[in-house]
């Protein structure tokens, strides 16, 4: 807009002077009133051009107040992943103690975890999966500890074995939601950090793979202060990259990791080479966004959808409204008052897996509502499954995860406060199918500024990396592509 304005500007400023009758007063009036005019307006373009930031600020959220004196140790510690004897017979105790609950007859999924499924579940984790030999999948990367604000943070940090000659190495930050882990990205990280082995060889770039656990979930120490949300989390990973050694680095993630590695861009945006999302949150509000709505029905192009964005919004209330307030319900419990159900979650493992998986079945498609067996199987295996239930059991993590949503709706309550801060950094996003929402691409750039790619997924739901490691990874790899050759 300002490349119109200026030019105007300047031909009515020349216009003026060649009009003036010039005396020796006129003289020196007039180039002096077009130097302060220029310098006005060099000053409107440049002050309205800067970018907007999040204040990093500071926090401590370690027990008790802050130490006034000595620095905090900055040291990054190998951690590994451990079980004993004791720790597995008091799960196999808990599970023998299960009550069974007889499901309504034709309920599949719509109740929540079909009961009659969950016997099953629970019978396999009691005789068959192999909590031991998991472990061990778990520390074939390497794991660390280090502490920063107060807290042990958890992460794994994957470089690739094998360079490539001409290829560069790109630093990745990926970060998880609820109710996921570490443990989804274990299936993408061999294409992100080999690519050629995996016959991955559209890029020239190969990551180097940084994976941290959320404060409060998993082997990330809880936050023991409140207020911990979404921008400590962020300034968290930010100093967590800078101690690694990183000054520029790629962000992904979905759920709570779309939220935080969004604040993360919008915090420090000089270090954010780039920025990929399979979730997008964006809760604008207003006539002009209801009128849009209603003719995006009818005309979408005029609105700015594309054909593929009105397959997948519309109809609005169905998918928009009635879907969402079904699968939202643990979203109001945990956002209030988490502490409640967690307790009961935290000391019962079945509870815990029905509460876990009852999400990676909807979530990873809608229709699997309408099987018996939630159609966990037909994406993941048991075991994938419950691993990822297990590092929440283990860590008795499940309420200080769960307290997240609280420490965050209870400031944002629609989640939409920072989207007033735009994201300029380059950003890609992958819209999954079979997500929670769609967001078309000319709703996302009311707060993603420079998106390089916008991806119509072909498959794939909730869980990308961990459902459809292969399509989020050539996704990645082609937007770091652009990235790179701007």
């Amino acid at each position: 807009m300002w490349r119109d304005i200026l030019p105007n500007a300047w031909e009515s400023i020349l216009s003026r002077i060649r009009s003036f009758e010039y005396s020796q007063k006129n003289a020196v009036l007039v180039p002096a009133a077009t130097l302060g005019l220029g310098g006005i307006l060099l000053y409107w373009l440049r002050s309205g051009r800067k970018i907007k930031t999040i204040d990093m600020g500071d926090g401590w959220w370690g027990s008790g107040e802050r130490p006034l004196k000595g620095k905090e140790d900055a040291s990054i510690r190998p951690f590994k992943i451990e079980t004993s004897d004791k720790e597995i017979e008091d799960l196999h105790r808990r599970l023998d103690q299960f009550r069974f609950t007889p499901h309504v007859e034709g309920a599949a999924f719509h109740y929540g975890f079909n009961s009659s499924y969950l016997r099953k579940v629970v019978a396999y984790w009691r005789n068959q999966f192999d909590w031991r030999k998991q472990v061990e999948v778990l520390n074939k990367y390497p794991h660390f500890h280090t502490t920063i604000e107060g807290i042990d943070i958890h992460f794994i940090h994957v470089k690739p074995p094998y360079v490539p000659h001409g290829r560069a190495v790109r630093p990745l930050l990926l970060v998880h939601g609820w109710p996921g882990s570490f443990y989804e990205f274990y299936k993408i990280i061999p294409l992100l950090t080999e690519p050629a082995k995996h016959g991955l060889n559209e890029s020239d770039v190969v990551f180097e793979v940084i994976c941290p656990s959320i404060p409060g979930y998993g082997f990330s120490e809880a936050p023991h202060q409140k207020e911990f949300d979404s921008i400590a989390t962020a300034r968290i990973f930010h100093k967590l990259m800078k101690r690694l050694g990183f000054k520029e680095y790629y962000l992904q993630g979905g759920d709570w990791g779309s939220r935080i590695t969004t604040n993360m861009a919008q915090m420090l945006p000089q270090s954010v080479k780039g920025l990929h999302l399979n979730l997008v949150f964006i809760a604008r509000q207003g006539l002009g966004r209801l009128i849009c709505t209603m003719l995006g029905a009818y005309v979408p192009w005029l609105v700015g959808f594309s054909r593929e964005d009105a397959r997948r919004f519309y109809p609005f209330i169905q998918k928009n409204v009635y879907d969402v307030l079904r699968e939202s319900g643990y979203l109001h419990i945990q956002a209030t008052k988490p502490d409640t159900a967690g307790c009961g979650l935290n000391d019962s493992p079945v509870g815990l897996a029905a509460y876990i998986l009852e999400k990676f079945s909807t979530w990873t498609d809608k229709s699997f509502l309408h099987k018996d067996d939630g159609g966990l199987e037909s994406k993941y295996s048991l075991d994938e499954l419950l691993t990822n239930v297990m590092i929440y059991w283990v860590t008795s993590s499940i309420v200080s995860s769960m307290r997240y949503y609280k420490e965050n709706f209870s400031k944002d309550p629609d989640l939409s406060a920072h989207n007033r801060v735009g994201v300029y950094v380059p950003t890609g996003i992958a819209a999954f199918p079979q997500e929670i929402v769609h967001v078309p691409r000319v709703w996302a750039k009311d707060v993603y500024k420079n998106i390089i790619t916008y991806s119509y997924m072909p498959r794939g739901g909730h869980f990308a990396a961990f459902e459809e490691p292969k399509l989020l990874a050539q996704d990645i790899m082609q937007f770091v592509q652009k990235v790179e050759q701007l």
